[in-house]
């Protein structure tokens, strides 16, 4: 039973290159790609990380959606061993390491993220690995394991800011109940600075861009996002991430972590539920300490009759497989987009691209026309499918610059555009073959004559975070 978590891992691994070119890209890694393009440090509302990884993937094979989300694939069957190797270090014995992982293979969270590229992909495998090595610093005493954690979440400080939450929390568990000894001696403090050191340039941009991330969770508290919640479901959210028919192995987890060594792994957990409640943070922020009570219960479960869970886990299995993999045809996706709206936002954009295109063919050829949109995934989508002119003044697009000055006539994506442009008639609405109704469906495309100012003037009040 040893080897499962291995078999486990690279299961979800085939699964996920098998399934990564249907549907299509996701606005998220259309973003991802155009960013990219424009290397950085810093990025409106996110770290370099994943724009390098999608450069590098693009390079290898430009327009390989299985290419392009293969780190990704790696990613979720490392997070499957992981979650093995956590239940071991638990105090697990192997059939606990083969029920660990085996649930995070079949979690929601990890096939959907382990299916994209996403910055929350590569978060939740720092998390983990992050996870193994403080329990094990903890319960063997060895605290130079700490550095090892500062150099993970410093590299996951170049991804989002997510890691730097996760230290403090386990700091202040230790800090409440133990053990002190640790705050004592000089490896954490180490390790904390070795995070900071090496999320340094990406901390150095924000604060040079006026901390632009800090705008970006507000309009994410405030519902702006695909997947804001409300912030009293932060918590019950995490047993449809991780699947229904896993929330007793969760609710076990959490209190074997508090009647453990280990329990101020559970006061961080509750300080960082705590924490994004009261910011309003996305769920997900909180389930890179899923893998965590996955490992933790699965000893409890390793206890149980076979009959009486794994044929749960079975069905939680084919669920998540249905609603986090395009298996289904991309047009009876209407149940599936409903409790995972995401799915959504991979189908029609070679649709979108065609409407806006068929547009713009419709003026005058020698016209300077300037394509404007409204988010990044309606600019990323035109841009890799080869459409030249496009701006956009959302997030880091915003940072790229306004048209040149006098470009005109302007096709404008998006009702809200109009407010900054004069002379705007309707010339088409966005659909898609597939009659999704995502969150394209439905967006008008508009012809105007052109800014109602300069496009310096208009820019700061076109330019948008969220």
């Amino acid at each position: 039973m040893r080897r499962g978590k291995w078999v486990f891992g690279g299961v979800v691994v085939v699964l996920l290159v098998v399934f990564a070119g249907r549907y299509g890209y996701h606005r998220d890694e259309l973003y991802f790609l155009a960013s990219g393009a424009h290397l950085s440090w810093g990025y409106a509302d996110q770290g370099p990380l994943v724009p390098l990884i999608a450069r590098l993937m693009s390079a290898i094979a430009p327009n390989s959606l299985t290419v392009l989300r293969l780190p990704s694939a790696f990613a979720a069957g490392g997070i499957v061993v992981l979650t093995g190797v956590l239940a071991r270090e638990l105090g697990g014995g192997p059939k606990a390491e083969f029920i660990a992982s085996a649930c995070a293979a079949m979690s929601s969270l990890v096939l959907f993220d382990g299916h994209l590229l996403e910055t929350s992909t590569f978060d939740l495998l720092i998390w983990t690995g992050a996870g193994c090595l403080i329990v094990r610093a903890i319960r063997t005493e060895t605290d130079w394991l700490w550095l090892l954690v500062g150099v993970l979440l410093g590299v996951g400080l170049l991804n989002k800011l997510l890691p730097a939450f996760l230290g403090v929390a386990v700091l202040v568990g230790v800090a409440i109940v133990g053990p002190r000894r640790v705050l004592r001696s000089p490896y954490p403090w180490l390790g904390a600075v070795i995070a900071v050191l090496i999320g340094l340039p990406w901390l150095l941009w924000q604060a040079g861009h006026g901390w632009p991330e800090l705008a970006v969770a507000g309009s994410i508290a405030g519902g702006g996002s695909t997947s804001s919640q409300p912030w009293w479901l932060v918590v019950p959210f995490q047993f449809l991430l991780a699947s229904p028919v896993l929330a007793p192995l969760l609710v076990i987890g959490l209190v074997r972590l508090f009647r453990s060594p280990m329990r101020p792994l559970g006061v961080a957990w509750v300080v960082l539920a705590v924490m994004f409640m009261v910011t309003g943070g996305k769920p997900y922020y909180l389930a890179g300490l899923l893998p965590l009570l996955l490992a933790s219960g699965a000893e409890t479960a390793a206890n149980w009759r076979a009959w009486r869970f794994w044929p749960w886990v079975a069905v939680g299995a084919a669920i998540n497989l249905i609603i986090s993999l395009p298996i289904l045809p991309a047009a009876d996706t209407g149940l599936v987009i409903a409790l995972n709206p995401d799915v959504g936002e991979t189908i029609g954009w070679p649709d979108f691209v065609h409407t806006v295109t068929e547009v713009r063919d419709r003026l005058p050829a020698n016209s300077p026309v300037v394509i404007l949109t409204s988010n990044y995934g309606e600019a990323g989508a035109l841009q890799h499918f080869g459409v030249s002119n496009v701006y956009s003044g959302h997030n880091s697009y915003g940072y790229w610059g306004p048209p040149p000055e006098g470009s005109a006539p302007v096709i404008a994506v998006g009702k809200d555009l109009s407010q900054f442009l004069r002379g705007c008639t309707q010339a088409a609405r966005i659909s898609n073959s597939a009659g999704v109704h995502n969150e394209e469906y439905g967006v008008p495309v508009l012809i105007c004559q052109g800014p109602k100012q300069s496009w310096s003037q208009e820019w700061p009040r076109i330019r948008h975070l969220g």
